[in-house]
């Protein structure tokens, strides 16, 4: 792919072959964002620009702040692959993707530098700003692919991006004892539970069965919403935590 204009000004471009046209010429409301999972950032990079790979995104932060483009905004990336976010299931066509160098939890969850989080404030606000992209609607890749991805871990500072005024967060409820629900129970609770599930986006089918289906989303809330412990279990600090955050949306509170 040749040369093009970046669409974030603190961004260098580094153009990756591998995109495409948006269907329907949609344009993105969506931010995704992941982690290289790869130890060699560099060789992560390359990836990511290799014709062979039939993988890409639009941004990749490196741990020092530094952004490169790959792929203009108005083009369809390759970096989502088969996930789900409220019904629709080509997020490749309505989003933008954002890489960010760290080598995840195959080297044991490493921290994300401050100068490397502002970097990623940053672009995610320009961006937001320029697609007017709802706060809710800034994702982990994890949030959009249940138990086929876990990135970016239950380390990302989601909490710090929604001080600065990016995505959407409730203080996490405190873990403590009393009721849960788990694998393998049944009944109008767990269909409640799935039921919340799907409205706040996650792809879950609403069966009243606590599946390995409704486990795996159950871990993929918990590691973006309730970090401190991803054990897939239906808790009270789940529960308060996800029915907080469906009430906090603006279409339940209308301005």
């Amino acid at each position: 792919m040749s040369e093009f204009a970046a669409d974030f000004p603190g961004a260098v471009v580094r153009p990756s072959p591998n995109h495409g046209l948006r269907a329907d010429q949609r344009s993105p409301d969506m931010l995704v964002l992941h982690y290289t999972g790869m130890p060699d950032h560099e060789q992560a990079l390359s990836w990511l620009c290799d014709r062979d790979s039939q993988v890409s995104s639009h941004y990749f932060v490196h741990e020092d702040g530094r952004v490169l483009q790959l792929v203009p905004e108005s083009a369809r990336a390759w970096h989502a692959g088969k996930s789900c976010w409220g019904g629709e299931s080509d997020i490749n066509s309505s989003s933008i993707g954002i890489e960010i160098a760290n080598a995840g939890h195959p080297d044991g969850l490493p921290p994300f530098p401050a100068a490397q989080i502002e970097a990623v404030v940053r672009l995610c606000r320009d961006c937001g700003s320029r697609w007017n992209i709802a706060p809710e609607r800034v994702l982990g890749h994890s949030d959009i692919a249940p138990i086929r991805k876990i990135d970016p871990g239950e380390n990302f500072p989601w909490s710090a991006l929604h001080s600065a005024g990016v995505g959407h967060w409730v203080e996490p409820a405190p873990i403590t004892s009393g009721r849960f629900f788990q694998r393998g129970e049944t009944g109008q609770p767990i269909e409640a539970l799935q039921s919340m599930l799907s409205i706040y986006g996650y792809d879950i089918e609403i069966t009243g069965y606590f599946c390995d289906r409704t486990r795996g989303v159950i871990e993929a809330f918990q590691r973006h919403f309730r970090p401190q412990r991803v054990d897939g279990i239906a808790d009270i600090s789940t529960i308060d935590t996800l029915h907080r955050l469906i009430v906090s949306l603006p279409k339940y509170n209308p301005s």
